[in-house]
């Protein structure tokens, strides 16, 4: 009896890599590549550069990178790569710690509103009726009011700002749009087939709940959680550029604080404003990318599109 062979490209489906993963998704890797380079800049480079040169009158006044000649401002070196300004800080050792500080405001706010977002949105979606009325009045009433506004005047009255402190100050109107959101999604899911069986089958309301439904939406609230987190980091920077951030602390937002009370923009010491905001640059570029990615990897639609493109 003849044998006949099959090539392998005939029985594979079309346009499929058997290395494919949806969890190797470019954008999901560039973005979090990039926020882990902040994090990891943090993390290891104080071991590279006294974080002590991010207090005030640790260094000269009013130093230029180490690569600008500008005979206005004199005496760039080496020892003050990205320059120093007139408080006395190393700009550096200012971004050194102070970004990892200002993602940990965003981490600890976004992270506890997602985390109130699925107790309510899962409560809201799946037991619906008159808690589902509740909840969603109070969501809709707090995503009307002016957050930052209120960000301010609620900031103003804390007398000793810190970083969990302000984290604990954003996340009291974080879980308002993580609420509407989770809403949604369960009140999809709460019709599927396998949601209907469990019911039938008895199951503990809070079993179908957090352990049916909640693994399914894992990557939809990674990707909720990343879009929350640039959120959080834009609202503290803003507070802290108006200069309701912790003083003692250096954070991005307080550099560029510092920076637009000393005039720096006038008197032309860019490095002092423009390091910071590039960094934030780098970490918002990075958490919308993380953001895409993670709704491609949910969306498999998404992905047949862009593999059809």
């Amino acid at each position: 009896m003849a044998t006949i062979t099959v090539p392998e490209s005939l029985t594979a489906p079309a346009g499929v890599n058997r290395w494919d993963s949806p969890w190797l998704n470019r954008k999901f890797v560039t973005g979090l590549v990039m926020v882990l380079a902040v994090l990891f800049m943090g993390l290891i480079g104080g071991r590279f550069w006294s974080e002590r040169l991010a207090l005030v009158a640790s260094s000269p006044l009013n130093l230029p990178p180490a690569w600008v000649k500008d005979p206005q401002f004199i005496g760039a070196t080496l020892a003050h790569p990205l320059g120093t300004e007139s408080n006395g800080r190393d700009i550096l050792a200012v971004i050194i710690t102070g970004a990892p500080r200002s993602f940990q405001v965003g981490l600890i706010a976004a992270g506890i509103g997602i985390l109130v977002g699925i107790v309510l949105g899962f409560t809201a979606g799946f037991m619906g009726g008159w808690v589902d009325n509740v909840i969603r009045t109070l969501a809709d009433s707090v995503i009307t009011i002016p957050t930052l506004a209120l960000l301010i005047v609620v900031s103003s009255y804390v007398r000793v700002v810190d970083i969990n402190s302000m984290a604990l100050i954003l996340a009291l109107f974080a879980w308002a749009g993580p609420t509407r959101l989770i809403r949604s999604q369960v009140l999809s899911m709460r019709e599927r087939g396998y949601v209907r069986m469990a019911r039938l089958s008895g199951v503990p309301t809070f079993d179908i709940m957090f352990r049916e439904m909640l693994p399914n939406m894992m990557p939809y609230l990674a990707s909720s959680l990343a879009g929350n987190v640039a959120g959080a980091i834009l609202a503290a920077t803003s507070l802290e550029a108006l200069g309701l951030g912790p003083a003692r602390i250096p954070t991005l937002g307080m550099t560029i604080f510092y920076a637009i009370s000393s005039s720096a923009v006038i008197r032309g010491m860019w490095w002092w404003w423009g390091f910071p905001i590039l960094i934030l640059i780098v970490i918002f570029s990075g958490l919308f990318l993380m953001a895409i990615g993670l709704d491609e990897i949910a969306n498999p639609r998404l992905r047949g599109v862009q593999a059809q493109a």
